[in-house]
Protein backbone atom coordinates (compact mmCIF):
# COMPACT_ATOMS: atom_id res chain seq x y z
CA UNK A 1 0.00 0.00 0.00
CA UNK A 2 1.54 3.36 -0.99
CA UNK A 3 2.24 6.01 1.58
CA UNK A 4 -0.35 8.81 1.43
CA UNK A 5 0.63 12.46 1.67
CA UNK A 6 -2.12 15.08 2.01
CA UNK A 7 -1.63 18.34 0.11
CA UNK A 8 -3.88 20.97 1.69
CA UNK A 9 -4.46 24.71 1.90
CA UNK A 10 -5.86 26.89 4.64
CA UNK A 11 -9.24 27.08 6.35
CA UNK A 12 -11.93 28.99 4.45
CA UNK A 13 -10.19 27.99 1.21
CA UNK A 14 -9.98 30.44 -1.66
CA UNK A 15 -9.29 29.60 -5.29
CA UNK A 16 -5.51 29.86 -4.85
CA UNK A 17 -5.56 27.46 -1.91
CA UNK A 18 -7.65 24.90 -3.82
CA UNK A 19 -5.80 25.25 -7.11
CA UNK A 20 -2.36 25.07 -5.53
CA UNK A 21 -3.30 21.85 -3.73
CA UNK A 22 -4.64 20.28 -6.94
CA UNK A 23 -1.70 21.41 -9.06
CA UNK A 24 1.02 20.52 -6.57
CA UNK A 25 -0.44 17.08 -5.83
CA UNK A 26 -0.48 16.37 -9.57
CA UNK A 27 3.17 17.45 -9.89
CA UNK A 28 4.30 15.39 -6.89
CA UNK A 29 2.56 12.29 -8.24
CA UNK A 30 4.32 12.67 -11.60
CA UNK A 31 7.65 13.09 -9.83
CA UNK A 32 6.95 10.01 -7.69
CA UNK A 33 6.29 8.01 -10.86
CA UNK A 34 9.54 9.27 -12.31
CA UNK A 35 11.58 8.15 -9.29
CA UNK A 36 9.60 4.99 -8.57
CA UNK A 37 8.60 6.13 -5.08
CA UNK A 38 5.59 4.32 -3.62
CA UNK A 39 3.85 7.52 -2.53
CA UNK A 40 0.42 8.91 -3.39
CA UNK A 41 -0.22 12.65 -3.05
CA UNK A 42 -3.85 13.54 -2.37
CA UNK A 43 -5.21 17.10 -2.74
CA UNK A 44 -7.52 18.09 0.09
CA UNK A 45 -9.49 21.10 1.32
CA UNK A 46 -10.84 22.30 4.66
CA UNK A 47 -14.17 23.71 3.55
CA UNK A 48 -16.59 24.04 0.67
CA UNK A 49 -15.15 24.88 -2.73
CA UNK A 50 -15.41 28.50 -3.83
CA UNK A 51 -17.83 28.66 -6.80
CA UNK A 52 -15.06 29.62 -9.20
CA UNK A 53 -12.96 26.63 -8.06
CA UNK A 54 -15.86 24.24 -8.53
CA UNK A 55 -16.47 25.76 -11.97
CA UNK A 56 -12.88 25.56 -13.22
CA UNK A 57 -12.43 22.00 -11.96
CA UNK A 58 -15.69 20.88 -13.57
CA UNK A 59 -14.79 22.64 -16.82
CA UNK A 60 -11.62 20.58 -17.02
CA UNK A 61 -12.97 17.27 -15.72
CA UNK A 62 -10.72 17.36 -12.65
CA UNK A 63 -11.92 15.71 -9.45
CA UNK A 64 -12.47 18.09 -6.55
CA UNK A 65 -10.05 17.84 -3.62
CA UNK A 66 -11.05 15.52 -0.80
CA UNK A 67 -12.66 17.46 2.03
CA UNK A 68 -11.11 16.67 5.40
CA UNK A 69 -11.69 17.92 8.92
CA UNK A 70 -8.42 16.92 10.62
CA UNK A 71 -5.09 15.16 10.20
CA UNK A 72 -5.07 13.24 13.46
CA UNK A 73 -3.98 9.63 13.08
CA UNK A 74 -7.04 7.52 12.26
CA UNK A 75 -7.86 3.89 12.82
CA UNK A 76 -7.39 3.32 9.08
CA UNK A 77 -3.78 4.50 9.39
CA UNK A 78 -2.82 1.58 11.66
CA UNK A 79 -5.25 -1.21 10.80
CA UNK A 80 -4.32 -4.36 8.90
CA UNK A 81 -6.56 -4.31 5.86
CA UNK A 82 -8.59 -7.20 4.39
CA UNK A 83 -8.49 -9.54 7.40
CA UNK A 84 -8.69 -13.29 6.79
CA UNK A 85 -12.28 -14.47 7.30
CA UNK A 86 -14.23 -17.67 7.68
CA UNK A 87 -17.95 -18.47 7.45
CA UNK A 88 -19.87 -18.89 10.70
CA UNK A 89 -20.92 -22.44 9.76
CA UNK A 90 -17.38 -23.62 9.00
CA UNK A 91 -15.86 -26.25 11.30
CA UNK A 92 -13.27 -25.63 13.96
CA UNK A 93 -10.95 -27.91 12.02
CA UNK A 94 -11.15 -25.49 9.08
CA UNK A 95 -10.57 -22.56 11.42
CA UNK A 96 -7.51 -24.18 12.96
CA UNK A 97 -6.02 -24.91 9.58
CA UNK A 98 -6.62 -21.32 8.43
CA UNK A 99 -5.03 -19.89 11.58
CA UNK A 100 -1.97 -22.07 11.07
CA UNK A 101 -1.74 -21.42 7.33
CA UNK A 102 -1.78 -17.64 7.71
CA UNK A 103 0.14 -17.61 11.02
CA UNK A 104 -2.39 -15.31 12.70
CA UNK A 105 -4.14 -15.27 16.07
CA UNK A 106 -7.70 -14.56 14.94
CA UNK A 107 -10.10 -15.02 12.05
CA UNK A 108 -13.03 -12.77 11.25
CA UNK A 109 -16.29 -14.74 11.32
CA UNK A 110 -18.89 -13.60 8.80
CA UNK A 111 -22.36 -14.65 7.68
CA UNK A 112 -23.34 -15.64 4.16
CA UNK A 113 -23.67 -11.94 3.19
CA UNK A 114 -20.18 -11.18 4.46
CA UNK A 115 -21.33 -9.27 7.55
CA UNK A 116 -19.20 -9.45 10.67
CA UNK A 117 -20.36 -11.92 13.33
CA UNK A 118 -17.42 -12.31 15.68
CA UNK A 119 -13.84 -13.53 16.05
CA UNK A 120 -12.50 -17.06 16.32
CA UNK A 121 -9.01 -17.21 17.73
CA UNK A 122 -6.31 -19.50 18.96
CA UNK A 123 -7.47 -18.45 22.42
CA UNK A 124 -10.93 -19.96 21.77
CA UNK A 125 -9.33 -23.22 20.68
CA UNK A 126 -7.10 -23.25 23.74
CA UNK A 127 -10.04 -22.58 26.05
CA UNK A 128 -11.97 -25.42 24.42
CA UNK A 129 -9.02 -27.71 25.04
CA UNK A 130 -8.66 -26.63 28.69
CA UNK A 131 -12.39 -27.11 29.28
CA UNK A 132 -12.15 -30.67 27.95
CA UNK A 133 -9.17 -31.52 30.15
CA UNK A 134 -11.06 -30.40 33.26
CA UNK A 135 -12.82 -33.79 33.08
CA UNK A 136 -9.57 -35.73 32.99
CA UNK A 137 -8.96 -37.98 36.00
CA UNK A 138 -5.39 -39.14 36.58
CA UNK A 139 -5.00 -42.85 35.91
CA UNK A 140 -8.58 -43.28 34.72
CA UNK A 141 -8.54 -44.70 31.16
CA UNK A 142 -12.25 -44.02 30.70
CA UNK A 143 -11.88 -40.30 31.49
CA UNK A 144 -8.91 -40.12 29.15
CA UNK A 145 -10.98 -41.65 26.36
CA UNK A 146 -13.86 -39.29 27.14
CA UNK A 147 -11.59 -36.24 26.93
CA UNK A 148 -10.06 -37.47 23.68
CA UNK A 149 -13.50 -38.05 22.25
CA UNK A 150 -14.58 -34.56 23.32
CA UNK A 151 -11.60 -32.98 21.62
CA UNK A 152 -12.21 -34.94 18.43
CA UNK A 153 -15.83 -33.82 18.47
CA UNK A 154 -14.70 -30.22 18.88
CA UNK A 155 -13.04 -30.38 15.49
CA UNK A 156 -16.42 -30.64 13.84
CA UNK A 157 -18.04 -27.95 15.96
CA UNK A 158 -19.30 -24.91 14.09
CA UNK A 159 -17.21 -21.79 14.38
CA UNK A 160 -20.14 -19.69 15.58
CA UNK A 161 -20.46 -21.93 18.65
CA UNK A 162 -17.04 -20.90 19.95
CA UNK A 163 -16.49 -17.43 18.46
CA UNK A 164 -16.14 -14.29 20.56
CA UNK A 165 -18.97 -11.82 19.87
CA UNK A 166 -17.75 -9.05 22.19
CA UNK A 167 -14.95 -7.76 19.98
CA UNK A 168 -14.50 -3.99 20.00
CA UNK A 169 -15.92 -2.49 16.80
CA UNK A 170 -14.41 0.57 15.16
CA UNK A 171 -14.81 2.69 12.05
CA UNK A 172 -11.95 3.52 9.70
CA UNK A 173 -12.25 7.28 10.26
CA UNK A 174 -12.28 7.08 14.06
CA UNK A 175 -9.51 9.19 15.62
CA UNK A 176 -7.03 6.71 17.01
CA UNK A 177 -6.37 8.73 20.16
CA UNK A 178 -10.06 8.47 21.08
CA UNK A 179 -10.13 4.66 21.02
CA UNK A 180 -6.70 3.62 22.29
CA UNK A 181 -7.63 3.40 25.98
CA UNK A 182 -10.70 1.25 25.27
CA UNK A 183 -8.67 -1.04 23.03
CA UNK A 184 -5.96 -1.51 25.65
CA UNK A 185 -8.61 -2.26 28.27
CA UNK A 186 -10.62 -4.62 26.09
CA UNK A 187 -10.79 -8.34 26.89
CA UNK A 188 -9.62 -9.34 23.43
CA UNK A 189 -6.36 -8.25 21.87
CA UNK A 190 -7.97 -7.14 18.62
CA UNK A 191 -10.57 -4.64 17.51
CA UNK A 192 -12.47 -5.03 14.25
CA UNK A 193 -12.93 -2.19 11.78
CA UNK A 194 -16.29 -2.28 10.00
CA UNK A 195 -17.66 -0.43 7.00
CA UNK A 196 -21.17 1.00 6.77
CA UNK A 197 -22.55 -2.34 5.59
CA UNK A 198 -21.12 -4.19 8.59
CA UNK A 199 -18.30 -5.88 6.68
CA UNK A 200 -14.93 -6.25 8.39
CA UNK A 201 -12.34 -4.21 6.51
CA UNK A 202 -9.53 -4.23 9.05
CA UNK A 203 -8.08 -5.46 12.32
CA UNK A 204 -6.32 -3.32 14.93
CA UNK A 205 -4.19 -4.92 17.64
CA UNK A 206 -2.64 -3.48 20.76
CA UNK A 207 0.79 -3.58 19.15
CA UNK A 208 -0.55 -1.49 16.24
CA UNK A 209 -1.28 1.42 18.57
CA UNK A 210 1.95 1.25 20.58
CA UNK A 211 3.78 3.64 18.24
CA UNK A 212 1.17 5.03 15.83
CA UNK A 213 2.41 6.77 12.67
CA UNK A 214 1.91 10.45 11.99
CA UNK A 215 -0.04 11.54 8.93
CA UNK A 216 2.11 13.24 6.30
CA UNK A 217 1.06 16.69 5.09
CA UNK A 218 2.21 19.32 2.60
CA UNK A 219 0.88 22.80 3.32
CA UNK A 220 0.12 25.21 0.48
CA UNK A 221 -0.89 28.88 0.64
CA UNK A 222 -0.30 29.18 4.40
CA UNK A 223 2.18 28.40 7.15
CA UNK A 224 0.23 29.43 10.24
CA UNK A 225 -1.26 27.06 12.81
CA UNK A 226 -4.36 29.22 13.23
CA UNK A 227 -5.19 28.77 9.54
CA UNK A 228 -4.10 25.13 9.27
CA UNK A 229 -6.03 21.89 9.46
CA UNK A 230 -6.96 20.63 12.92
CA UNK A 231 -4.33 18.24 14.25
CA UNK A 232 -1.43 19.83 12.36
CA UNK A 233 0.67 19.84 15.55
CA UNK A 234 0.66 16.04 15.60
CA UNK A 235 1.21 15.60 11.86
CA UNK A 236 4.45 15.27 9.90
CA UNK A 237 4.70 18.46 7.82
CA UNK A 238 6.88 17.53 4.86
CA UNK A 239 6.81 20.71 2.76
CA UNK A 240 5.41 24.24 2.79
CA UNK A 241 4.67 26.18 -0.42
CA UNK A 242 3.49 29.69 0.40
CA UNK A 243 3.58 33.41 -0.36
CA UNK A 244 2.51 34.86 2.99
CA UNK A 245 4.46 36.02 6.02
CA UNK A 246 6.35 33.30 7.89
CA UNK A 247 4.36 32.37 10.97
CA UNK A 248 4.43 29.54 13.51
CA UNK A 249 4.35 26.15 11.78
CA UNK A 250 7.12 24.00 13.27
CA UNK A 251 8.61 20.71 12.08
CA UNK A 252 10.69 17.93 13.62
CA UNK A 253 13.08 17.80 10.67
CA UNK A 254 14.41 20.14 7.97
CA UNK A 255 11.90 20.40 5.11
CA UNK A 256 11.43 21.96 1.72
CA UNK A 257 10.04 25.42 2.51
CA UNK A 258 9.32 27.73 -0.42
CA UNK A 259 8.17 31.21 0.50
CA UNK A 260 8.41 34.11 -1.92
CA UNK A 261 6.80 37.58 -1.94
CA UNK A 262 4.69 37.06 -5.04
CA UNK A 263 1.00 37.24 -5.88
CA UNK A 264 -0.12 33.63 -5.83
CA UNK A 265 0.86 30.21 -4.54
CA UNK A 266 -0.17 28.87 -7.95
CA UNK A 267 2.71 30.90 -9.38
CA UNK A 268 5.11 28.95 -7.18
CA UNK A 269 3.53 25.67 -8.24
CA UNK A 270 3.92 26.65 -11.90
CA UNK A 271 7.58 27.43 -11.29
CA UNK A 272 8.01 24.01 -9.66
CA UNK A 273 6.55 22.34 -12.76
CA UNK A 274 8.94 24.21 -15.00
CA UNK A 275 12.01 23.63 -12.83
CA UNK A 276 11.19 19.91 -12.58
CA UNK A 277 10.74 19.55 -16.32
CA UNK A 278 7.19 18.16 -15.96
CA UNK A 279 4.75 19.15 -18.69
CA UNK A 280 1.64 20.95 -17.45
CA UNK A 281 -1.50 19.42 -18.99
CA UNK A 282 -4.14 21.84 -20.23
CA UNK A 283 -6.56 21.15 -17.37
CA UNK A 284 -3.97 21.73 -14.63
CA UNK A 285 -2.70 24.81 -16.49
CA UNK A 286 -6.25 26.17 -16.53
CA UNK A 287 -6.62 25.59 -12.79
CA UNK A 288 -3.29 27.27 -12.00
CA UNK A 289 -3.99 30.20 -14.30
CA UNK A 290 -7.38 30.76 -12.67
CA UNK A 291 -5.73 30.97 -9.26
CA UNK A 292 -3.08 33.45 -10.31
CA UNK A 293 -5.71 35.67 -11.91
CA UNK A 294 -8.05 35.60 -8.90
CA UNK A 295 -5.33 36.01 -6.26
CA UNK A 296 -3.74 38.95 -8.07
CA UNK A 297 -7.10 40.42 -9.16
CA UNK A 298 -6.20 39.94 -12.83
CA UNK A 299 -2.64 41.13 -12.15
CA UNK A 300 -3.90 44.49 -10.84
CA UNK A 301 -3.12 43.85 -7.19
CA UNK A 302 0.06 45.38 -5.75
CA UNK A 303 1.04 41.85 -4.78
CA UNK A 304 1.36 40.92 -8.46
CA UNK A 305 4.99 40.66 -9.55
CA UNK A 306 6.87 40.17 -12.77
CA UNK A 307 7.22 36.51 -11.81
CA UNK A 308 3.42 36.17 -11.72
CA UNK A 309 3.11 37.84 -15.11
CA UNK A 310 5.72 35.52 -16.59
CA UNK A 311 3.83 32.45 -15.37
CA UNK A 312 0.58 33.83 -16.78
CA UNK A 313 2.37 34.23 -20.12
CA UNK A 314 3.50 30.62 -19.86
CA UNK A 315 0.13 29.15 -18.88
CA UNK A 316 -2.23 31.12 -21.14
CA UNK A 317 -0.95 29.54 -24.41
CA UNK A 318 -1.29 26.07 -22.89
CA UNK A 319 -4.92 26.80 -22.05
CA UNK A 320 -5.44 28.72 -25.30
CA UNK A 321 -7.01 31.84 -23.78
CA UNK A 322 -6.55 35.58 -23.43
CA UNK A 323 -5.55 35.83 -19.75
CA UNK A 324 -7.58 38.94 -18.94
CA UNK A 325 -10.77 37.63 -20.52
CA UNK A 326 -10.14 34.28 -18.87
CA UNK A 327 -9.69 35.95 -15.48
CA UNK A 328 -12.95 37.88 -15.81
CA UNK A 329 -14.80 34.67 -16.73
CA UNK A 330 -13.45 33.04 -13.56
CA UNK A 331 -14.67 35.93 -11.42
CA UNK A 332 -18.08 35.81 -13.11
CA UNK A 333 -18.31 32.12 -12.22
CA UNK A 334 -18.78 33.14 -8.61
CA UNK A 335 -22.43 33.82 -9.35
CA UNK A 336 -24.74 36.66 -8.52
CA UNK A 337 -23.88 38.78 -5.48
CA UNK A 338 -27.56 39.51 -4.92
CA UNK A 339 -28.44 35.85 -4.34
CA UNK A 340 -25.32 34.61 -2.54
CA UNK A 341 -25.93 33.55 1.10
CA UNK A 342 -24.65 36.30 3.36
CA UNK A 343 -22.44 33.92 5.35
CA UNK A 344 -20.76 32.87 2.11
CA UNK A 345 -20.34 36.45 0.92
CA UNK A 346 -18.67 37.49 4.17
CA UNK A 347 -16.86 34.34 5.29
CA UNK A 348 -15.91 32.39 2.16
CA UNK A 349 -12.59 34.21 1.88
CA UNK A 350 -11.79 35.29 5.42
CA UNK A 351 -8.74 34.97 7.63
CA UNK A 352 -8.08 35.51 11.32
CA UNK A 353 -5.17 37.66 12.48
CA UNK A 354 -3.79 38.13 15.98
CA UNK A 355 -3.35 41.73 17.13
CA UNK A 356 -1.86 41.86 20.63
CA UNK A 357 -4.37 39.97 22.78
CA UNK A 358 -7.27 40.24 20.37
CA UNK A 359 -8.30 38.60 17.11
CA UNK A 360 -9.32 40.42 13.95
CA UNK A 361 -11.18 38.81 11.06
CA UNK A 362 -10.40 40.28 7.63
CA UNK A 363 -12.71 39.10 4.86
CA UNK A 364 -12.58 39.90 1.18
CA UNK A 365 -15.25 39.56 -1.46
CA UNK A 366 -14.16 40.33 -5.00
CA UNK A 367 -16.90 41.34 -7.41
CA UNK A 368 -17.68 42.82 -10.80
CA UNK A 369 -20.94 44.25 -9.37
CA UNK A 370 -20.15 46.29 -6.27
CA UNK A 371 -23.57 47.97 -6.31
CA UNK A 372 -25.28 44.59 -5.79
CA UNK A 373 -23.07 43.93 -2.78
CA UNK A 374 -23.68 47.31 -1.18
CA UNK A 375 -27.45 46.97 -1.58
CA UNK A 376 -27.10 44.22 1.04
CA UNK A 377 -25.05 46.33 3.46
CA UNK A 378 -27.47 46.12 6.38
CA UNK A 379 -27.65 42.32 6.09
CA UNK A 380 -23.86 42.08 5.74
CA UNK A 381 -23.22 44.24 8.80
CA UNK A 382 -25.69 42.24 10.88
CA UNK A 383 -23.77 39.08 10.00
CA UNK A 384 -20.45 40.74 10.83
CA UNK A 385 -21.82 41.72 14.25
CA UNK A 386 -22.98 38.16 14.84
CA UNK A 387 -19.43 36.93 14.15
CA UNK A 388 -18.11 39.32 16.79
CA UNK A 389 -20.69 38.15 19.30
CA UNK A 390 -20.36 34.40 18.62
CA UNK A 391 -16.61 34.09 17.99
CA UNK A 392 -15.17 36.86 20.12
CA UNK A 393 -13.49 38.95 17.43
CA UNK A 394 -12.55 42.48 18.38
CA UNK A 395 -13.06 43.71 14.83
CA UNK A 396 -14.45 42.29 11.61
CA UNK A 397 -13.41 43.96 8.37
CA UNK A 398 -14.89 43.26 4.95
CA UNK A 399 -13.15 44.36 1.76
CA UNK A 400 -15.76 44.48 -1.00
CA UNK A 401 -13.29 44.67 -3.87
CA UNK A 402 -14.44 46.05 -7.22
CA UNK A 403 -12.26 44.36 -9.81
CA UNK A 404 -13.17 46.74 -12.62
CA UNK A 405 -12.90 49.97 -10.60
CA UNK A 406 -9.70 48.70 -8.92
CA UNK A 407 -10.53 49.52 -5.33
CA UNK A 408 -12.36 48.28 -2.26
CA UNK A 409 -15.32 49.44 -0.22
CA UNK A 410 -14.17 48.90 3.37
CA UNK A 411 -16.77 47.92 5.97
CA UNK A 412 -15.92 47.40 9.62
CA UNK A 413 -17.79 46.32 12.74
CA UNK A 414 -16.57 46.11 16.30
CA UNK A 415 -13.61 48.29 17.27
CA UNK A 416 -13.49 50.60 14.24
CA UNK A 417 -10.82 52.77 15.86
CA UNK A 418 -8.24 50.11 14.95
CA UNK A 419 -9.18 50.42 11.27
CA UNK A 420 -9.53 54.22 11.27
CA UNK A 421 -6.15 54.67 12.92
CA UNK A 422 -4.40 52.28 10.54
CA UNK A 423 -5.76 53.95 7.40
CA UNK A 424 -6.08 57.54 8.59
CA UNK A 425 -9.82 57.62 7.93
CA UNK A 426 -12.72 58.75 10.07
CA UNK A 427 -15.35 56.05 9.71
CA UNK A 428 -16.06 52.69 8.12
CA UNK A 429 -19.65 52.67 9.36
CA UNK A 430 -22.76 52.99 7.23
CA UNK A 431 -21.87 53.22 3.55
CA UNK A 432 -18.34 52.03 4.23
CA UNK A 433 -15.22 53.80 3.01
CA UNK A 434 -14.04 53.67 -0.60
CA UNK A 435 -10.35 52.83 -0.77
CA UNK A 436 -9.08 53.40 -4.31
CA UNK A 437 -6.29 51.06 -5.40
CA UNK A 438 -6.74 48.79 -2.37
CA UNK A 439 -6.95 45.28 -3.77
CA UNK A 440 -4.73 43.15 -1.53
CA UNK A 441 -5.81 41.96 1.90
CA UNK A 442 -2.31 40.76 2.70
CA UNK A 443 -0.26 43.72 1.56
CA UNK A 444 -2.62 46.68 1.87
CA UNK A 445 -4.98 45.82 4.74
CA UNK A 446 -3.56 43.14 7.05
CA UNK A 447 -0.09 44.67 6.94
CA UNK A 448 -1.43 48.08 8.03
CA UNK A 449 -3.68 46.68 10.76
CA UNK A 450 -0.94 44.45 12.20
CA UNK A 451 1.95 46.83 11.69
Amino acid sequence: MPKTVIVVGHKNPDNDSISAAVGYAYLKNRLAERTGDDVRYVPACLGPLPPESAWILAQNGIEAPQRISHVHTRVSDVMTEDPISIKRDASMLEAGRALRKHNIRSLVVEDDEGRFQGLISTRAIAERYITATDELEDGNPESTMAVASSLIESLSQKVHELMFTNAMRLEAEDVLHDVVDDLIASELREAVVLDEAGHAIGIVTRSDVATPPKRSVILVDHNEVRQAVTGIESADVMEVIDHHRIADITTANPIKFINRPIGSTATLVTLEFRESGVDIPKGIASVLLSAIMTDTVILKSPTATQVDREQVDHLAPIVGVDPTEFGLSVFRARGGDADMPVEELVEADSKEFQLDDSTILIAQHETVDLAAVMEREEEIREHMRSLIKNRGYETVVLMATDILAEGSQLLAEGNRKVVNRAFGIECTGEGGTWMPGVLSRKKQVAAKLLG
